[in-house]
């Protein structure tokens, strides 16, 4: 089973900025294993949540040519939880992109309220890794039809995301 911790994308901004939706249930089992009979979404998923928004901005950057992963949790601040019912809105912008990774600053807001601030670094991987599969980027691009991402998209240049990428995989 794969974890998605994004419900959809709000906003793309190719090379840019991100903002997605995850809506709190109490019917995600992990929820009522975190802390018995106190549900709360851990602190650890809203950071996930982030990565996946701010991880697939810096992959469709790159196209989904390269291989990203999320390398270092550089600053996570909680202001407050978040509970069945709530609705967390993660903004995500990228600070730097080079060769060799990203820098990717996020936030999650429960209506006007910051609820986090994190700071994420993705590594893209060398060649040592260019035979090896870690993701399939069908999938991620797939990820990214499910999330709405090429619904709301725009390339660098101002173009509907969707244009960059057939339909068919």
């Amino acid at each position: 089973m794969r974890w998605y911790w994004i419900d959809r994308f709000l906003e793309f901004e190719s090379g840019r900025r991100a903002k997605a939706v995850k809506n709190v249930s109490l019917a995600e089992e992990h929820l009522h294993d975190h802390f018995p009979h106190y549900p709360l979404m851990p602190n650890s998923l809203v950071i996930e949540g982030v990565a996946q928004t701010g991880g697939l901005l810096v992959c469709e950057h790159g196209r989904f040519e390269e291989k990203v992963v999320l390398a270092k949790v550089s600053k996570a601040v909680f202001h407050c939880e978040a509970v069945p019912g709530d609705t967390l809105i993660y903004t995500t912008l990228v600070s730097d992109i080079r060769e060799d990774g990203a820098m990717v600053t996020g936030a999650s807001h429960l209506g006007d309220r910051l609820q986090a601030e994190i700071e994420l670094v993705f590594a893209h991987l060398d060649e040592e890794y260019l035979g090896k599969e870690l993701f399939e980027p069908g999938d991620l691009l797939k990820m990214m039809r499910i999330f709405g991402a090429f619904d709301v998209g725009r390339a660098a240049d101002g173009s509907p995301l969707a244009d960059r990428y057939p339909l068919e995989l």
